[in-house]
């Protein structure tokens, strides 16, 4: 007899993906190189004792699921241990270049999708990140761990809450099952809890899943793979003829840059730095996507990386990312090229990213700081006094969002030694106020002054001004000292902790009375503690 409770989770599947693309013609869950497919049909590997840890009412209000599911039904299926009718299991097949070198075939080694459903006019695919192996496991075990499946969580939710596009977390459910991992990759490992994500996006599809088709001379499946993905989830693109023509392929492609380029600069905005900016992470829909050695920006450092596996060449540091974004950006325009066939087409698409992303940053310093935008001859004449601040931020440790989120709380009318000195205000954000050296007492004060006679000149009324800074600077954001502390009380058996940091991340731009620890500087203990300061991409 079925469970009553499974019908509550019951969802009209609609596989567009699996209909549109060539599926793998080899059947048998082993490790193998896929060609002249999209995807392989896999099943979850069900687990000992799978138990809901985390359940997100707003991406499941998404899918039209209960704000509050049964916890064994739910638990069941989002751990993999159920299929619901209608779920056709799948791995998806894409490459990638790794660190600025291609890496070959990829594709889904610790991901099964699960289906495809449309709700209230919008598509959502839902997947299992940590439910056992598929064909693009390679040598590992498919499995995920707690610790990368909190972090995942509740990033993805928090990211949303910020305004930055990014795929969503519907579920987190332990497995109840040890998964031997070696986080440092130094000859340590040891078993850990597992656990299962279950994440949701319009589509997975990455730039590197037109990569690997370009990599083995593959036209045809590309051709597939991008005419599905155009008429499916960018139809304004799709020609009324049916038949797209290159310059089509290139308008296509230049929407992929623009998006791209805004996701970035909210990562800029936020101070989120994604760690691991391969061509296998990057969304062909602008989404931020696969939450692995992320990190928020807590002292002001453009050269952060929280990846220990890019420790030495800093390739996906926080200030490189917007350069990043652009050297991928190519790679995808290799990808196509046999779509567009002119160079010239797809050049338009990089430059449109370039300028794309100098019209957002403007924008977004000038909103960060609550002044106007001032060009003057195609030049931003903000961009020395931003350039001062972020020069005199170096200069200290200094946390990124407190700072610009108590900056909207200076009176125009104040002077540099009058702002510093309360208690209340700036100096909150700096870690070391009082053993700061001259010189960079010397720079902020210098950059308040100048700010300040910026805001008098401009006239606007403080409040409005503080009203309109604190709706783009937020209060909240997902440190990682904050996931860390949610991991180490989940591993305990303890979810208190995690259920009301998702909570708190509803709301970042909010003040949130009693909850002001969740937007304290990173304490002391944190500074060089694993999963605080440093990750790897270890899962």
């Amino acid at each position: 007899m079925q469970n009553p409770a499974l019908d509550t989770l019951a969802i009209d599947f609609d596989d567009s993906f699996v209909r549109a693309l060539p599926a793998d013609p080899e059947e048998g869950n082993h490790r193998r190189q896929v060609y002249d497919a999209g995807y392989s049909r896999v099943q979850p590997t069900p687990v000992k004792a799978p138990t809901l840890l985390g359940w997100s009412r707003e991406c499941a209000a998404l899918l039209g699921l209960p704000a509050s599911p049964d916890a064994e039904a739910a638990a069941q299926v989002f751990a993999g241990n159920r299929l619901l009718d209608g779920m056709d299991p799948y791995a998806a097949c894409y490459g990638g270049h790794q660190f600025g070198n291609w890496a070959g075939q990829l594709g889904d080694g610790r991901a099964i999708t699960l289906g495809e459903t449309v709700h209230a006019g919008q598509r959502w695919e839902l997947q299992l990140k940590g439910a056992g192996p598929t064909p693009y496991s390679r040598m590992a075990d498919g499995r995920a761990v707690l610790r990368s499946s909190v972090r995942e969580f509740l990033c993805s939710e928090a990211m949303h809450h910020l305004g930055v596009p990014t795929t969503r977390a519907l579920s987190l459910v332990s497995t109840g099952e040890p998964v031997i991992r070696d986080m440092f990759y130094d000859g340590h490992p040891k078993p850990e809890p597992g656990a299962v994500v279950c994440r949701v996006a319009p589509s997975f599809v990455r730039f590197g899943s037109f990569e690997i088709f370009a990599s083995r001379d593959d036209p045809r499946t590309a051709k597939t793979l991008a005419d599905y993905v155009i008429q499916t989830h960018f139809p304004a693109l799709w020609p009324a003829s049916g038949a797209p023509t290159r310059e089509d392929y290139a308008a296509w492609f230049a929407e992929i840059a623009e998006r791209t380029a805004r996701t970035i600069t909210h990562w800029m905005r936020v101070g989120f730095v994604h760690g691991v900016m391969n061509t296998d992470n990057m969304s062909i829909l602008g989404l931020t996507i696969d939450y692995g050695p992320y990190g928020w920006l807590e002292p002001y450092d453009p050269g952060w990386t929280p990846n220990t596996t890019d420790a030495h060449g800093r390739r996906y540091r926080f200030g490189n990312q917007p350069a990043v974004g652009g050297w991928n950006l190519v790679r995808l325009a290799h990808g196509i090229y046999d779509l567009v066939g002119q160079a010239p087409l797809l050049q338009a698409g990089v430059d449109r990213y370039a300028k794309t992303l100098a019209d957002e940053a403007r924008a977004m310093w000038a909103a960060k700081l609550g002044i106007a935008e001032r060009m003057h001859g195609g030049e931003d004449h903000n961009a020395e006094l931003v350039g001062q601040l972020l020069s005199a931020l170096q200069q200290t440790e200094v946390d990124y969002c407190i700072f610009h989120r108590k900056l909207a709380d200076v009176a125009s009318a104040a002077d540099s030694d009058a702002i510093l000195k309360a208690s209340d205000g700036i100096r909150e954000s700096f870690y070391d106020f009082d053993g700061m050296s001259k010189e960079a007492r010397d720079a902020i004060a210098g950059w308040l002054d100048a700010y300040t006679a910026r805001l008098r000149e401009e006239g606007r009324p403080d409040a409005e001004r503080r009203a309109a800074m604190n709706r783009v600077n937020p209060k909240y954001v997902m440190r990682n000292y904050l996931a860390q502390l949610a991991i180490d009380d989940a591993e305990q058996g303890d979810t208190a902790r995690l259920t009301e940091t998702l909570d708190v991340m509803r709301d970042p731009y909010g003040e949130q009375p009693g909850r002001e620890e969740y937007a304290a500087r990173r304490p002391e203990w944190a500074r060089n503690r694993p999963g605080c300061s440093t990750l790897s991409c270890s899962s």
